[in-house]
């Protein structure tokens, strides 16, 4: 669910008019629901609350230092993949108790950072990191923690470039090899290999490929302790899909029935690491249109959000809802089904300023007629929107503003030419 409503048709973020914050902070502007960030953070604690979880949010999703502040404030822990999220975990009120590490990539640098920090767990993802971070770790006269990824080499289950369980692709240690390389690292004095993670994809509709994998790592974390190894962590990641299109995505509780059972099994404390599941429905990006424009039998709506604000449908060819923040009467205040015919509407291209002809948020969609100023809603922007931005034609990133019941207060200010180019000018 999400709270983000239409009232007297204009779109509402909980109790608050969305031109209201147009109007305040600009646009192009990203617009976030406490309530929904939260409601979604609950629902997962508690349909695993029976397992008493280690919820760490995925910062790569959403890496706003007020929503991982609200996160922490609220019993969540971080999942990070580079020093910079480690950074942002920590200075969100984060504690290495409840922060794991991930990534393929990681340099001795950020394998250092995280064992002075005290990380509870490092993803590991290959046997040449496997021994490196046990080599630094021993220069520090410590024991990395350690869970080793396995890619469960499933069936695909999402778009091919999210999608990180098949065969052949760069993450996880391969299933069938993946003992051999844990009997190597038995008594090794830099490591401890405490656990097993198994991320699958993302955003996955289906609870099968949870139930699939959790079988699989039950039959590995008993081989990992026949081999010595103290299996404390089962981590099965995230990757819980959500509604982009319709009322598609599954509850927390249905993915539960599914992993509960394996971690009852071995006994062994469960990690998850949802982001978009928790952030994904609580954003919208809001935009205001410039022009519009008919060439080659199509229609353009060209609006003031481009690619580099929000990358998600020219890289994945991914699908978001978009609608007028105050549509017109004659048309419905929010459609059942965005993909099909609607009444007093025409099929436009929803396109952004950037020079590329890739610069696109939505194709062929059913919109009734915009004109300059009008105000646009891209839902379900609040995951891997902000987080891939970039300033691709030296454009200015959003602001971003938080909401909370009647209140709204800017979280990220919107960027300055100054910004731009100061990292320059500081050499």
């Amino acid at each position: 669910m999400d709270h983000f409503t239409y009232r007297d048709r204009v779109l509402h973020c909980e109790d608050v008019p969305v031109p209201e914050i147009a109007e305040k902070y600009g646009t192009p502007v990203f617009v976030y629901s406490s309530a929904t960030l939260l409601h979604h953070l609950a629902s997962v604690q508690q349909a695993f609350a029976s397992a008493d979880p280690i919820v760490a949010y995925s910062i790569k999703t959403n890496g706003n230092l007020s929503i991982c502040k609200l996160m922490a404030e609220h019993g969540s822990g971080f999942d990070v993949t580079s020093g910079g999220e480690l950074y942002r975990a920590l200075k969100s009120g984060g504690t290495g108790t409840k922060i794991v590490y991930a990534g393929v990539g990681k340099t001795d640098a950020e394998m250092r950072d995280g064992l002075e920090n005290g990380v509870f767990l490092f993803n590991v993802e290959s046997e040449e990191e496997l021994y490196a971070l046990g080599a630094v770790a021993q220069s520090m006269g410590k024991k990395a923690p350690v869970a080793l990824r396995v890619n469960p080499d499933l069936p695909p289950k999402t778009h091919a470039k999210t999608d990180t369980s098949v065969k052949g692709v760069k993450f996880g240690l391969d299933i069938e090899g993946v003992l051999e390389v844990s009997a190597k690292a038995v008594g090794h004095p830099g490591l401890a290999i405490v656990g097993l993670h198994m991320h699958l994809g993302s955003p996955i509709l289906s609870a099968d490929p949870y139930r699939a994998g959790a079988a699989k790592a039950v039959a590995l974390i008993k081989e990992f302790r026949k081999q010595g190894h103290d299996i404390q962590y089962l981590n099965m990641g995230g990757g819980f899909g959500i509604h982009y299109r319709k009322q598609e995505a599954l509850p927390a509780s249905a993915f539960a029935e599914a992993i509960l059972p394996a971690v009852r099994e071995v006994g062994c404390k469960l990690v998850l690491e949802p982001g978009r599941f928790i952030v994904g429905n609580a954003g919208v990006l809001v935009s205001r249109v410039l022009f519009n424009k008919d060439t080659g039998g199509k229609h353009y709506l060209i609006q003031d959000a481009a690619m580099n604000d929000l990358i998600r449908p020219t890289l994945y060819d991914s699908f978001h809802r978009v609608w007028p923040v105050a549509p017109k009467a004659g048309v419905p205040e929010r459609p059942e089904d965005y993909e099909a015919e609607i009444p007093g509407t025409v099929k436009q291209d929803v396109v952004g300023p950037v020079c590329e002809s890739g610069d696109f948020l939505a194709k062929g969609r059913n919109l009734p007629p915009l004109v300059r100023g009008d105000l646009l809603a891209v839902f379900s922007a609040g995951a891997y929107g902000m987080a891939m931005s970039s300033n691709y034609n030296s454009r200015l990133r959003a602001a971003e503003v938080l909401v909370t019941a009647r209140t709204h207060r800017l979280i990220r200010r919107r960027e300055t030419f100054r910004d731009l180019v100061a990292c320059e000018e500081d050499c």
